[in-house]
């Protein structure tokens, strides 16, 4: 997960040779390439648009959020507007891709926010300097690149839920399912998480499952090499590495 996927990186020996490679492919080739082709002025700001991308994978943001970021900390009039062209640009040069979010109760989409996640990690910890190397964020990257190169549409589920606060008043509260996969009649709902090894972890993971009111195959991924096994709910738990080299893994 540390430099990716892209064909050339086989042939390296070492890991600054990597490093300086996905740099080299990031900054002259895919940035280059579109800043000159959309003729891009605002050059400082696409690239602070970049970093906050990737810096926040696995989180929901829309080019609003952003433009208040540039407004608030950066002193910046970039619009959401451009900003909103600017990831279009991004998204077209096979930069990132987008996930909408998925009201699984209601059945619907929800336009207010999104994810964005990268054709490749590798290129996204190349921006980031490989700094930020959250394990949980960058296997949901992986995961969801996956899917998609499977030939699954991927969406980023919530289940809208009531629950007692402190208080004993109940309120709604929005539990999150990494990814709602669908083929075809199949739908398959996937959580993926570093490890599962508390019950607090186990019962954050679970709980969205728990809530959703139909019968389609629910999946957790975690970190490592185990085969697929259903807990006691029913829910299947695989490791990442399973998942990846078995195209069929969410028919277990």
């Amino acid at each position: 997960m540390n430099y990716g996927g892209l064909p050339a990186l086989i042939s390296m020996n070492n890991s600054t040779q990597k490093m300086d490679y996905l740099k080299g492919i990031f900054n002259n080739v895919y940035l280059k390439d579109v800043i000159e082709r959309n003729k891009i002025k605002n050059k400082d700001e696409i690239n602070i648009l970049i970093d906050i991308l990737a810096s926040s994978i696995g989180a929901f943001t829309n080019p609003t959020k952003i433009s208040n970021i540039f407004v608030t900390e950066k002193h910046s009039k970039y619009t959401h507007k451009t900003i909103s062209s600017h990831i279009d640009f991004l998204e077209e040069a096979y930069l990132i891709s987008k996930a909408n979010r998925y009201d699984i109760k209601g059945r619907k989409y929800i336009a207010a926010n999104l994810k964005y996640y990268f054709t490749d990690v590798g290129l996204r910890n190349a921006r980031l300097n490989f700094r930020q190397q959250e394990p949980t964020y960058l296997m949901e990257n992986v995961v969801y690149n996956k899917l998609l190169a499977r030939g699954y549409s991927v969406d980023v589920g919530v289940v809208e839920v009531n629950q007692r606060n402190s208080e004993g008043k109940n309120v709604r509260k929005q539990l999150e399912v990494d990814f709602v996969t669908n083929m075809g009649s199949q739908r398959y709902y996937i959580q993926v998480a570093y490890d599962l090894s508390t019950e607090e972890k186990q019962n954050q993971e679970y709980n969205s499952f728990r809530n959703i009111p139909d019968s389609f195959k629910k999946i957790v991924i975690v970190n490592g090499t185990s085969k697929p096994w259903r807990n006691d709910e029913g829910y299947v738990i695989m490791g990442m590495k399973y998942f990846l080299l078995n195209s069929e893994s969410l028919d277990f």
